[in-house]
């Protein structure tokens, strides 16, 4: 129901009203203390209402649970502790290794919702083009928010768009901040890799004598984080608590042995010598190197007389460098005066990250007003390092400017909520109204020259090369973009218990925005209480999320030779001539129809909750194939396009059918004098379907083979390269001054999908244990010892088949990385 939404499409929705239930939190707790007492705000306007009685499921993840772990990465430490949250770790994919996407319930990482004290977070300024989780989406980048200021994470397992606008079909993560006036802790945690992992032992070329190992040992990976937070008082009653986060993080490489001729031979046709004494372990396959610095603050005030004031700023510096695909002495790529072994180009982008929001909430009669005004910009240049432009000849420079994007977000909002006295109700109607503004703007920057510009070097025997820095050829003028758009929108929400059992609510949005038109989304849910022990809930709803200011927007070419003739590949903004030509249209929003069924079970203290969820989805935009064969060639210089090779473009077009389930037993137990222990088992099966893929009549129409748009490789990426099943015990005990949390997580298996059926490669399931011991040497000060991945697991080793070069032994979906054991230390200070 996203357009042309029709008075009977309403009524359709209120007919298949779901019951729904009590929502149970994720992280088990003593009844009436822990999480699942704690108030929640997302999902519902009430005020007061905690997650045991809630219209949909949320988690709840306090700060405790995301400090207990070796990782100070949110979204790292998010994955740890919800099953239905993936956070796979792609390597050699340009900015993607710097910025890497989180995904909910086996969707794109687009559709979902990012909320901060629940007002709408800016999304990163990187769109993902590259082969991994999340190709074709720009997401938000959870890891600019520090630990040290999260309070909690409310993660709301339900499609919200009817109540948060675009991007909520997966659900909603709203992290919400700390409040304090007082008190404060400092934390230092230092960790390393300390793994060993089996290579895949193939053939030296023949006459070759270098040999591979069968394993290796690495310690590597260290990295250091220090981070504060403090709460100092504002007046009477008022707040600012500010935090501050260092983080220093040294690669990873898991590299294979690289079996090719590296060198030229000799005149005699013999190897050279060096052969057997370079180094083969020449890429940087894993964790990228990262320094980060952030600020974050968060303040309230109240100014008397029922009026508040609030606000939050941030401030993030992210300088990483990854590697891309080594060039041996003896590629066509290099020159040999200037790298006489060969190189392995280095991508460093520096990501600026900034936010400032305020507010006031006041009273008006009955009505509880906010009014907030929130501006958010991420910005990502990229210089390319220890490369080439090899069309400049022994003159290039090995560093280049390769320019970069930016994304920023206006966003005002302004929200009403008050109770009504409504006869026949057993609860009063809470009536929630509202109105949202926002302003996006994209912003694409061209490079120096030398980043992208043809030279007059020809390789030997004449034949041209292509131009611009190797690995990364920068943004050039005529990709550059500065484009904005415009998106306002309204909302109802409401409320109530029809009967003491009964719980319903609905929701109603209506948005226009100014590049693709009107959306309407709708909600409707429920939950009854048969007893004190068994509910049932549920929800129906459809939704939306507009296409994105870079997915319409992004553009970068480089250059090909066809039979010594240099042609422009390109990946084409959708309005572009050369896209419209083969097909493209202005981008929609895709179109969602969720349905949600649930049960709640609780026997103090135990319970345990069950829920059901189908997401159907219409129109998923998605990057389009490498749009280079004979035919597609031919096809834009007959419509007058010189010089144009082929290339890509976003479009809408895919639908998709995800069904799952998500279970979670939360079992709280007191041990007498052996101390507290929380044991929770929760578990995430996720099966999604690609029902329709796209075409153009353009493409169809065009002789030979008809070009695909979207192949089996992609489609299989949708439907198998996620974990198709995840499940979590964690245990967390405490008696005294000792504490300790166990974790084990199994991975079901995923598939990593070849341009055929033969390259297909299936890793399957693995169980990764995470484990820490904490000790109180004094009431302030504590510390920690811990292992992620204690048993050291790997993906399976891929094939040569699949690892040609040797710098890829493991594959990029693997859905819990592959760097190994990380073992750390840390402390915390309390003040």
């Amino acid at each position: 129901m996203q357009k042309h939404v029709t008075e009977k499409t309403v009524v359709a929705l209120a007919i298949a009203s779901l019951f729904s239930g009590v929502a149970q939190a994720q992280e088990a707790a003593v009844p009436d203390t822990g999480p699942a007492a704690t108030v929640v705000v997302t999902g519902t306007r009430v005020a007061n209402r905690t997650a045991l009685d809630t219209a949909a499921p949320v988690d709840i993840i306090s700060a405790d649970t995301l400090k207990n772990s070796g990782s100070t990465e949110i979204t790292q430490a998010l994955s740890m502790a919800l099953p239905s949250l993936n956070f796979p770790k792609p390597a050699i994919t340009d900015g993607t290794d710097t910025i890497r996407p989180a995904t909910l319930r086996g969707m794109a990482p687009d559709q979902t919702l990012v909320l901060i004290n629940s007002k709408r977070r800016h999304a990163s300024s990187l769109v993902n083009v590259n082969g991994s989780i999340g190709r074709g989406s720009a997401a938000v980048d959870m890891n600019t928010i520090p630990t040290a200021i999260v309070q909690s994470v409310e993660v709301l397992r339900d499609g919200a768009a009817a109540q948060y606008g675009s991007d909520a079909i997966s659900g909603v993560v709203n992290l919400r901040l700390r409040t304090n006036r007082s008190g404060g802790e400092a934390a230092v945690t230092y960790g390393a890799r300390k793994t060993e992992y089996e290579l895949w032992n193939s053939a030296a070329p023949a006459g070759g004598t270098w040999t591979a190992p069968a394993s290796r040992e690495r310690t590597d990976g260290q990295t250091a984080t220090v981070s504060l937070w403090k709460g100092l008082a504002l007046g009477e009653d008022g707040y600012l608590t500010i935090a501050a986060e260092f983080k220093d993080q040294h690669r990873t490489e898991r590299s294979g042995y690289d079996m090719r001729q590296q060198y030229p031979r000799l005149a005699s046709g013999a190897f050279d010598p060096r052969e057997n004494t370079i180094n083969r372990f020449n890429a940087w396959y894993g964790d990228p190197e990262l320094e980060q610095s952030t600020l974050f603050a968060n303040a309230g005030s109240n100014l008397g007389g029922g009026v508040k004031l609030y606000g939050w700023a941030s401030y993030q510096k992210r300088e990483a460098r990854s590697g891309g695909f080594f060039r041996p002495a003896q590629d066509a790529r290099n020159i040999i005066s200037i790298y006489p072994d060969g190189f392995l180009p280095i991508i460093a982008p520096t990501v600026d990250d900034f936010s400032a929001t305020g507010g006031v909430t006041w009273q008006l009669g009955s009505w509880d007003m906010d009014a907030s005004l929130g501006y958010g910009k991420n910005k990502m240049q990229y210089e390319i390092q220890n490369t080439l432009n090899r069309s400049i000849g022994p003159t290039s420079k090995t560093e280049f400017d390769a320019g970069g994007y930016a994304y920023d977000q206006l966003v005002f909002n302004l929200t009403g909520v008050r109770a009504l006295d409504v006869a026949g109700l057993s609860s009063p109607l809470n009536l929630a109204l509202g109105m949202e503004a926002r302003r996006e703007g994209y912003e694409l920057f061209a490079g120096e020259p030398d980043s992208y510009r043809a030279g007059p070097e020809r390789l030997p025997g004449g034949a041209p090369t292509a131009p611009g820095a190797q690995v990364f050829p920068g943004f050039r003028p005529s990709n550059e973009v500065d484009a904005h758009r415009n998106a306002i929108g309204a909302f109802v929400d409401l409320e109530a218990n029809i009967t003491p059992q009964l719980l319903a609510s609905a929701a109603l949005r209506a948005e226009h925005y100014s590049d693709f038109g009107d959306s309407l989304a709708g909600k409707l849910s429920a939950r009854y209480d048969f007893s004190k022990s068994f509910a049932l809930r549920g929800a129906v709803q459809n939704g939306f999320r507009a296409p994105s200011p870079q997915q319409q927007n992004f553009t970068a070419t480089s250059t090909n030779f066809i039979n010594g003739v240099p042609f422009e590949i390109t990946t084409f903004r959708p309005t572009d001539p050369v896209a419209v030509a083969l097909g493209a249209k202005p981008l929609e929003a895709e179109k969602s129809v969720n349905a949600s069924l649930g049960a709640v079970m609780r026997f103090d203290p135990f319970s345990i909750t069950i829920d059901a969820y189908r997401i159907d989805i219409e129109d998923r935009i998605i990057l389009s194939e490498n749009l280079t064969q004979t035919n597609v060639f031919n096809y834009i210089a007959s419509q007058g396009f010189v010089g144009v090779g082929g290339g890509r473009f976003f479009i809408n077009g895919v639908d998709t059918r995800t069904q799952g389930v998500d279970v979670v037993v939360s079992w709280p137990m007191k041990l007498a004098g052996a101390g507290n222990l929380d044991f929770t088992v929760a578990g995430n099966f996720t099966d999604t379907k690609v029902t329709k893929v796209p075409t153009t009549t353009q493409l169809s129409s065009l002789p030979g083979t008809a070009p695909i748009l979207f192949d089996r490789l992609n489609v299989l990426s949708l439907e198998k390269g996620q974990p198709e099943n995840k499940i979590s015990a964690n245990v967390n005990w405490k008696l005294g001054p000792w504490g300790a949390t166990f974790r084990a997580t199994r991975y079901g298996k995923v598939l990593q999908a070849g341009t055929s059926a033969a390259l297909d490669f299936w890793m399957g399931p693995r169980t990764v244990v995470d484990l820490e011991g904490r000790f109180a040497v004094t009431p302030k000060l504590s510390l920690a010892i811990g292992a992620d991945n204690v048993f050291d697991q790997y993906p399976e080793t891929q094939p040569p088949a699949l690892n040609t070069t040797g710098n890829t032994p493991f594959a990029n979906y693997a859905p819990f990385g592959r760097s190994g054991r990380f073992i750390y230390a840390r402390a915390n200070y309390g003040f």
